[in-house]
This record gives C-alpha cells, structure tokens and sequence, in this order.
C-alpha cells in the first residue's frame, strides 16, 4: 500500500513540476527580465515603456480593436446561438458545422482571403465588374476593417460558449414562462439573457483575448493600415536584432500579457457576481416555432454564411489558380502552377507540411496524456492532491491566457541558452516549438477531461482498491478508458488549433523548422501571394476535411469525442 501511495505522490510531483518548467517559469523569467534592473524589482523600465509614444499608441490600438471586435462578435455569436439553438429552423447540423469552421481556419488565411477579396485586384470582382479601381485604397487597410475581421474570426467562439449555455438550461424555466403566457421576446429579455449573463461575460472575455493576442490578422491588416497593435510592435522590435532587444520586447511583452490577465480577472469577478443558481436537470433546448418568419431567417442565415466563406474562398481559390496577382481569372490565365509549386518544387512547403503534422499530432497525444494524470488529481478526494493539483492547473489557464506571441517571447528567454547538465540547446529546433504547443495549449486539452471526471462516480475507485488494484492499473484499466471521449475531444481541438497557428511559432521557427502558419505569412508578407493562396486553399481543404471525417466518425465514437458535435 505504501508503495501505491509513493507512485502517486510521484507521479502528481511529476506533473507538477513538468507543467511548471512548461508554463509557470518561462512566464516568471520574462516578468523578471521585464520587471527588473541592476537584480531587483523595478517598475521604471514599465513606467519607461508606457512613455513611449509607439508603445502607448501600440497599446491603445490593442485595446480598441480587441474591445470592439469582442462587442460584435458577442453580439454575432450570440444571435446565431438563439437563432439555432431555440427555433424550428431546419438544416442546424450543417449550419453549427459551417458557422464554426472560420475558427478552425487560421487567422491569418482569413486576412489573406479576405484581403484578395475585397481589394481593388480581387478576381471575383473584377469579373462581376465591381471592384474598387486599381491604385485605390484598399477597404480593409483601416481600423475597422481590422475589428471587422476580428469579429468573424472569434464570433464562432461566442456562439459556441452561448449554445452550450442553452443546453445546460432546465426546460421547466421556459415552460413556466409560456404557461404564463409570455412571448418569445419577452422570454428572451426577461429569462434566457438574464441567465446567459455569465456565458455572455466568458464570451466576451474570451474573444477580447483571443483578438488581443492574434498576430495573423493585425499584421496582415494593421502593417498596411498603420495600425500598429501590441503583437505586431513585439514582432517587429525583435525583428531589428538590437543589443537591447530580448529586455526591449520582454517589457512589451508584460505589458500584453499583464492586460490579459486583468481582463481574466474582471470577467472572473463578474461571472461570479452575474451567476444564478438553476435548479432541475438540463434538457432539450426549446424549438420556438417561427410560422411564416421561418423562410426569412433561414434566408438571412444561409446568407451571412455565404458571404462569409464562400466570397473569401472563391477569391482565394481564384488568386491561386492565376499566373499573377491582379490578372482576370479566364481560360487563357487559368494554371495549376501554383499549386505545383507549393506541393512539389518548394521543399520549404513540404517540409512545413509534415513539421507542422508531427509536432501538432504530438502535442495533442501528450496533452492527451497529461489531462488524464492531471484531471485525476484535480477532482481527487484529497485536500493536498487537488492543492497541488490546482497550482498547475493554474499555470495551465495563464499559459493559455495569455497571448502566444507572449509566450513565444518567454521561451526564446528561457530556451536561448543550452539547458543546464545537457547542455543541449532547445532554441531553433523544432522542439521548443512542441514544447510551447504543449504550454499554450493544454489547459484546452484538460477541461473537457475535467469535466468527464467531474461526472464520474468516484466509489469506481472505491472497489478497485479495495480490490488491490494499484495507481496505474487503476488509471489504465478504469478511468483512462472511461475519459477518453473527452481526451479525444480536446486532442483533436489541440491539433486542428496546432497545426495551423502561427501566432506561437512566429518567433519560434527557424530555417528547415519551418510551420505551415510561418510560411503562408513569409509568402504573402514577401510578396509571393498567389503561393500563398495556393498553399492557404490547401490548407483550408485540408481542415475541412479532417473536420468532416470526424464528422463521419459521430455514431461510431462515443458521445462527446467530437467537440463540435453535441
């Protein structure tokens, strides 16, 4: 028993200590960079930075872009919840599947698709004859532009949260209100919203910060417009190779991840204070019969996921498949050398591919496994396990809070120097891209398996030792089958969101450790845009099906292992 009692007090310090090295000292090394002068803490070097012209602008910038686009997209998200989760409107499978996909789609493709668009060289508008003249500004190099991408982009995030919200309600609430003789716009206003409140703050939260650390979009769009954010001001002081660079951008880094974490902590707070306890067992949601408005909203639905993904797609697909940038797409500029070139003749390309399908694939597997372990301890019976527990599962929320361009900055200041004893050098190899996956990404790998084990009758546990069934073979015999549902969920999320990021491994990649995210931003910031369409269009087929071969898998996989399926 001893013994039993031994391997899981290892194996909890293990983890512990793991998620530390991954998450907690990167972050405390850059904080301590940022934060001190001459070995002891020091606030000048902030006060200093938030001086600075370019960085208070560069701030005000991130704030106003990330505040907006969070509003809007609550406000999208949220109406395409309540439309699809309480009314009769038909197709709804299809619909969550194609409302969610833009989220999948890394940022930066979807500048780069909206950008070939909209702009005066777009070739769906140029052959509908409505494009902007040649030589005109562009209509998405402006603030706006840049909160209106970011809306799209994060709205599918809010109307996930909202759906689920929907779905934990208990239909008695509801009832009662039509029994009452309410309407579906008072329900709305008096019930469903007042109760949605925390959802509303976490998705609102959740998108804020999201948008205040995504770099695809606000360079690709901001660069342009000379709307520098705080992610593009990092990226472009590193880039100048200073002597005082690593402190330069470490400070800048504090100050974004410091803004994150305060908006972590209000809609913490508010959530709190907004919560409502709700009694009864969640059920169906309700189907609101919309009678002769049906037709309308479904058009208006169908609509907005048209001009969503089928303009920025056409446009992508149709700059790939020309000679150059600004040409009519016709029978005489059609050419697949485009494409030729990215999957063949570019060995950049290819090994971007499989860099990018290896270490996302391993990082989803070892999320997997670490959920598993540490989703045990987090909801054991024991007051010290879960204490211990708790402190990485923290470091776990802040790593993924975060912005990656911030946590990419942490571990070139952690990883530059070889590690001590080994001294092997993890900086400009693929691992430490990996290893930053694993840091940013787990803490999204562990709340389903959390909650799976929240569900579990724990007297499971009870008979098994009982039994004489010790530490391992109880995870592996019991709990490790019965969560791996919700593992599953979280690994597929970990590697769809893996394998297409770039705003971790834009400072993290190095020359033949290339990602795919990394070289579609190289192509289209040098110029090369139609290899970038080219590669972008791969890309986002790529994603669609793996998503729709999961898609397949539903009936065949237990309830829960794919996210985006009830």
């Amino acid at each position: 028993m001893t013994a039993i009692f031994r391997t899981e007090r290892l194996t909890l310090v293990f983890l512990v200590l793991t998620i530390t090295a991954i998450c907690g000292l990167p972050l405390l090394l850059l904080f301590k960079i940022g934060l001190t002068a001459e070995g002891s803490l020091n606030i000048a070097p902030l006060l200093e930075a938030l001086q600075s012209r370019s960085v208070l602008r560069a701030l005000w910038h991130s704030l106003e872009s990330s505040a907006l686009s969070a509003l809007f997209a609550t406000i999208l998200g949220t109406a395409l919840a309540l439309v699809i989760g309480l009314t009769n409107v038909r197709a709804k499978g299809l619909l969550v599947f194609l409302i969610l996909l833009p989220m999948m789609i890394p940022p930066h493709v979807t500048a780069i698709a909206w950008i070939q668009a909209l702009g005066p060289a777009s070739p769906v508008l140029r052959w509908l004859s409505i494009a902007p003249e040649l030589g005109s500004d562009h209509p998405l190099y402006s603030r706006e532009g840049l909160v209106l991408l970011l809306t799209l982009q994060h709205s599918p995030l809010v109307f996930l949260l909202v759906r689920a919200a929907l779905r934990s309600f208990p239909r008695e609430l509801s009832d009662a209100a039509r029994v009452s003789g309410s309407g579906a716009t008072r329900m709305l206003v008096k019930i469903t919203l007042p109760l949605l409140s925390p959802a509303l703050m976490a998705g609102f939260a959740l998108a804020f910060v999201a948008a205040l650390g995504n770099f695809g979009i606000n360079a690709l769009i901001g660069i342009p417009a000379r709307y520098t954010t705080l992610p593009v001001l990092v990226w472009r002081r590193l880039a100048s190779f200073g002597p005082d660079v690593l402190p330069n951008v470490a400070i800048i880094s504090v100050i974004l991840a410091l803004v994150a974490l305060v908006a972590i902590v209000i809609q913490t707070v508010l959530q709190k204070r907004m919560r409502s306890a709700l009694v009864g067992l969640p059920q169906a949601p309700l189907d609101i019969a919309l009678g002769k408005h049906r037709l309308p909203v479904e058009a208006l639905l169908w609509l907005f996921v048209a001009s969503v993904l089928l303009l920025p797609a056409a446009s992508l697909l149709a700059t790939s498949l020309v000679k150059t940038y600004g040409l009519d797409l016709s029978l005489e500029t059609l050419t697949l050398s485009n494409f030729a070139e990215v999957l063949w003749r570019q060995s950049v390309t290819l090994r971007a591919f499989a860099n990018s399908t290896g270490i996302a694939t391993l990082a989803a597997l070892v999320i997997a496994g670490l959920s598993i372990l540490l989703g045990y301890f987090l909801v054991s019976r024991k007051a010290g396990q879960r204490m211990l527990a708790g402190i990485a599962g923290s470091q776990a929320e802040i790593a993924f809070a975060v912005p990656g361009l911030v946590m990419s900055i942490a571990f070139i200041l952690a990883f530059i120097r070889p590690l001590p004893i080994i001294n092997i050098s993890l900086y400009g190899t693929l691992w430490i891209i990996l290893i930053a996956y694993v840091s940013c990404f787990v803490a999204v790998g562990l709340k389903p398996v959390v909650a799976a084990f929240l569900q579990m009758d724990m007297s499971l546990e009870d008979a098994a030792r009982v039994s004489g069934a010790g530490f391992g073979r109880r995870i592996r015999t019991i709990f490790a089958p019965l969560v791996a549902p919700a593992a599953a969920s979280g690994g597929i999320l970990v590697f769809l969101t893996a394998y297409n990021e770039v705003t971790v491994s834009a400072l993290l990649w190095s020359t033949g450790n290339e990602t795919i995210g990394t070289t579609i931003f190289n192509y289209e910031d040098g110029g090369y845009t139609t290899l970038a369409a080219a590669m972008s269009v791969v890309v986002v087929l790529a994603t669609i099906v793996i998503m729709v071969a999961m898609n397949a898998l539903t009936k065949k996989v237990p309830a829960g292992t794919i996210p985006w399926r009830s």
